[in-house]
């Protein structure tokens, strides 16, 4: 059973980071001094569950919780500069802050370093994530001891549950639109306005008709879904609107 540590200290560490193609020391206390952090630490950078479904959630939710006081949002991993840097382009993820913890230092200090040579990863984080306020840990979320790479407490969503337990979750709204449309324009502009945030996805750029035909079963643009639901194009939309009981984030 891994320690749990709420109430203590996060760990003395110096982080090699690079910015701007120079090097640069960053400390523990220069991270978390004076600041409210929420900290999620993963197996590896690319690496299936942590690109998919870690990282994403939290860049997803980032202006939520930073609406609740949240300064940055870290990730963390036992991998280097490079790769940390070169991930976080990939993974487009502005919101967040990618630390390396290459050596395994602030890792071990939280008692979560472990072995994943059967794989070829050497020594690995446990997957977990914290809320740490001034450098102090006040909520740790650790996946349980199982084979494997479970993923079960770490996420954002119980991450924000704890931090706001009545908070409506962000919508997840997706358009398939085209440029130079008109009305895919208006959709969008009538999102931003009702504070919404979404996706956009561009015909023949980043899918084709045979994709918009699939998946809404139209044979024209915009099509806007949230939640899992399609709600048609900016007409639709409109009326949605005004007729939902939407939160924005």
């Amino acid at each position: 059973m891994f320690e749990n540590k709420e109430g203590q200290r996060v760990p003395n560490a110096t982080f090699r980071t690079r910015t701007d193609n120079d090097w640069q020391n960053l400390t523990s206390d220069e991270i978390f001094a004076g600041k409210t952090v929420i900290v999620f630490s993963l197996p590896g950078a690319f690496t299936p569950t942590c690109s998919s479904s870690h990282v994403p959630r939290f860049n997803q939710l980032a202006s939520t919780f930073k609406a609740h006081g949240v300064d940055d949002i870290i990730c963390m991993s036992v991998n280097d500069a490079f790769v940390m840097n070169e991930w976080k382009a990939t993974q487009n993820a502005e919101d967040i802050t990618f630390i390396p913890d290459g050596n395994g230092e602030f890792t071990g200090g939280m008692g979560l370093l472990v072995d994943k040579e059967e794989l070829g990863f050497g020594k690995r984080s446990w997957r977990y994530s914290m809320l740490v306020k001034d450098g102090v840990i006040e909520k740790m979320f650790v996946e349980p001891q199982k084979p494997g790479d479970p993923f079960e407490v770490s996420d954002a969503d119980t991450m924000l549950g704890y931090i706001s337990p009545s908070e409506a979750k962000p919508l997840d709204v997706t358009v398939l639109s085209r440029p130079g449309c008109p009305h895919c324009a208006r959709a969008k502009a009538s999102l931003r306005n009702a504070g919404i945030e979404f996706e956009s996805l561009e015909l023949n750029s980043e899918f084709t008709d045979r994709t918009l035909r699939a998946v809404s079963g139209a044979t024209t643009v915009p099509q806007v879904f949230i939640n899992g639901e399609r709600i048609g194009g900016a007409d639709d939309l409109e009326n949605w609107l005004n007729n939902s009981q939407h939160k924005a984030a």
